[in-house]
Order: structure tokens, then sequence, then C-alpha cells
């Protein structure tokens, strides 16, 4: 802990320099950032606030199921030191290079949200550096506005630097049972009544087609028959499609989709085939790889494409789910559809409470929408998706383009308790105006 409070102290002593000379800047945590590419992106045109020394895990205890960690960690680090004891975070993001700072500023969740929420309802404490150099913890129950509102501030709050979160009990592999359907009333029901029913441990869907959709079913288990490898010449969600049951190391499980970022690979001619795969393996498969070619060629991209194509979290209510699909079957109807049940203890703070009244509900469905073409001259899909996920009553992550004015963000997220966190936490603005600001992104 002494060497973890020397690397925070540093990071104290630069935001204080930044602060007398007047400029602002971004946290740069090192490695790829999980957003999408745009190029010319707003957010890099500060300087630098070099985090990237706060890569540590600084304790495990197994009795009381607690991890204590610096925000630089990845998710695959945690589980290859906690699984080994039979434990692991409550929500592991699917890809290998999200860290624990990371999942706290971008609201993470997973398959096993459905029961124990995003990634930020585990976390029991933050320390953080404001934007004055000061040095913070931050709780639940020790100013708790500003624990809660440091959740989806996107980095303009301050610098995470140390979190204490819970642990579950976890085993060695993962059996997968994947039921089909062949229309979206049957394959809603049996989502529902699994998630009420708690009887597994991972839930999630993928609709291959408005007439195949997929439930798959997760639970932790000591032995398999045998172990399926995704992280090469196979691709984890095509599987879905083929097989009615399936097993998987634990780790593979929580980061089946890396490989393929997700389905990001199918939009690169070739990559799909096995002879592709097998000629390029490691050095172009695999998430932070594929982040790390897309931010390259982003300048390229933004020439010969007449916008970025969709990747984005629509969060819709379950109660208004039914309608958000009946009007996505009948116009985007880009396949596959990743569908996440996400139930949260209840509404975050960052919420406007007149939005709160119009989500109605806990139980959220994460619509994820990797890879969509955007080209069409008559419309701009991103757009159209963040219009439809308000009228739902919805929320949307952030790490994609945002073409919200003012107004309507605001009517979304709770302007004044964010305004009183800004001032409390970085009243000279050193990490940006605001997240409106900062994350109005639509280039």
């Amino acid at each position: 802990m002494s060497d973890h409070d020397s690397r925070v102290q540093a990071i104290a002593a630069q935001v204080r320099e930044r602060v007398a000379a007047g400029t602002p800047v971004h946290i740069d945590k090192g490695g790829v950032h999980h957003v999408v590419p745009i190029p010319g992106d707003p957010r890099f045109r500060s300087g630098k606030l070099d985090t990237s020394a706060l890569r540590h895990i600084l304790h495990v205890d197994p009795v009381a199921r607690r991890c204590v960690a610096e925000p630089g960690v990845s998710f695959r680090d945690v589980v290859r030191a906690t699984l080994p004891l039979g434990l692991v975070p409550t929500v592991v993001p699917e890809l290998e290079g999200i860290t624990l700072g990371g999942a706290v500023a971008g609201c993470a969740v997973e398959s096993m949200s459905f029961r124990l929420g995003g990634f930020f309802d585990s976390v029991e404490s933050l320390e953080l550096v404001t934007g004055t150099g000061e040095i913070l913890e931050l709780s639940p129950t020790r100013e708790p506005d500003l624990f809660h509102m440091v959740h989806g501030s996107y980095g303009t709050l301050g610098v995470v630097t140390r979190l204490e979160f819970r642990l579950v009990p976890a085993k060695p592999f993962v059996k997968l049972s994947y039921l089909r359907f062949r229309d979206f009333p049957a394959f809603h029901a049996a989502l529902r009544q699994h998630c009420e029913a708690g009887e597994v441990d991972f839930i999630d869907g993928i609709v291959h087609a408005p007439d195949h959709l997929t439930l798959c079913l997760g639970e932790f288990v000591d032995d398999a028959p045998y172990l399926s490898n995704y992280r090469w010449l196979n691709i984890f969600y095509k599987s879905t499609r083929e097989r009615a049951r399936d097993y998987l190391s634990t780790e593979d499980y929580f980061f089946r989709y890396d490989t393929e970022c997700h389905w990001l690979t199918r939009t690169v001619p070739g990559l799909e085939h096995k002879a592709v795969r097998f000629l390029l393996g490691k050095a172009v498969l695999g998430s932070t790889n594929l982040i790390r070619w897309s931010g390259r060629l982003a300048p390229l991209l933004g020439k010969l494409k007449r916008r970025p194509d969709v990747v984005v979290d629509l969060f819709i209510p379950d109660r208004r789910f039914a309608d958000f699909y009946a009007w996505y079957s009948a116009g985007p109807q880009f396949y596959p559809l990743w569908v996440i049940p996400y139930r949260m203890p209840a509404i975050y703070p960052w919420v406007s409470d007149a939005h709160a009244r119009r989500m109605a509900d806990t139980l959220l469905i994460d619509c994820a929408i990797y890879g969509m073409p955007n080209s069409e001259p008559e419309r701009d899909w991103s757009a159209v998706f963040e219009a439809e996920t308000f009228a739902h009553d919805g929320v949307k992550t952030l790490i994609s383009r945002n073409h919200y004015d003012r107004e309507r963000f605001f009517q979304i997220y709770d302007e004044p308790r964010y305004a009183a966190a800004k001032a409390r936490l970085d009243p000279h603005a050193l990490f940006h105006k605001g997240v409106f600001d900062k994350l109005h992104r639509v280039e």
C-alpha cells in the first residue's frame, strides 16, 4: 500500500501542476480506449494526465470475498488472480482489456447482471484524486452523493485511484444450454421466466434472425466432458446458432467475445474464414489488436465511409422491450443482436427524476448493436437509435457517437446532481467542462 500511496501522490502532484498552469487534461490510462474511434475525437485535444502506473492488484481477501485494486487493472488480470481462489467479480465485461476504472466510468454489465446488477453495484469504496489534487475516500456511506455520481461520469469528475469491490463464488467451468425460439414473444417470455427464477448463473441471448432467437443459459460446474475453444479459429456467436449445449473454461466463457471484439471481424473481408484466421492468428484477432487497428485506420475509414458503423448499447426497460423489438425487427433488422438482461438495485442517481419515472422499471434489456453499416444518405442510424431509445424510455451508453442537444441530454441525465458533484470535485474544469461537452461526438 505504501507503493500505491506513492503512485497516488504523484498523480495528485500532476493535477496540482496542471491546475496551476491552467491547462485541461484527459486521463491517459495507457493501452487502448474502449470507445468507438472517431477521427479528430475532441476528447483527446487536451493534455494527458498519465495514470498508467495504476495497474496493481493490492489485496484479495478470499474469506470476506473482497478485492482491492487500482483502476488500470484489466478484468483478465483480476479473473486470473481470483479464479484459482474460487472467486470472480460480480460482473466481468466481455473484452479482456476493459479495466476496473473503465467499468466504473462506462457502466459495465454482462450476463450475470440479470441478478447481480452492473459492476459498479459491487463497488464498496473508491479512492479519488479530485481536480484540485485532493485525495478523497468515497463510499455509499461516506459522501454517497459524490460516490454515486462518479459512476457513468466518463472521467469528467476526477481520477479513480483505488477500488474495493465484492467477489462471488465461481467454479472452473461453465456449462451452456441454448434454447431456440421462432418468435419474439416466446423468447421474451422465457427470458423473463429465467430471470425471475434465478436458477442459473448467466443469462443472455442472441437474435440471429427474426425467426431464430437463442436464449443462452450458463451454470458454473466443477467438471466438463469437453471444452470448446473460441480463441482463434472458431467463432463463439456462430456456435450459439448451431449447438444445443457447450462447455467452456470459466475464463474463456467470460471473454468469449474477445477474439472477434464481439463480431466486428466480419466487417473485414475474409477474417471469418479459418484459413485466413490461421495465417493471421493473434497478430490481428482479439479486442486489443482490433481496437488498436481500428484507431489507426479511423482517419482513412473516415474518408472512405459516409460515417462510422454503429457500435452502441441501448438499455430498454423490460416493460418496453417488446415495443422496441417490434420497431427494430421492422426497421434496422441488423443481426446478430446481443441481448443482456440487467437488473439495477435501484435506478441510479445520475438518471434524472423525470426520466426515472419514464423508465419505471429496474430490469433493463441491453440491446447491443455492433458493426451495423451506417452509410445510407437519407438517415444516420446512430441518431435514429438514440431517438428511439428515448422514445422507448431507455438510456444508451455514451461510448459511441452522441447526437443529443443539451436540453435532451439533461432530460435523461440529472444536471443539478452532476453540477453539484462537478463543483465539489472539479471546480476548475480540469477534466473537461462536463460530461455532455466531452461526449457530444458526432463527427
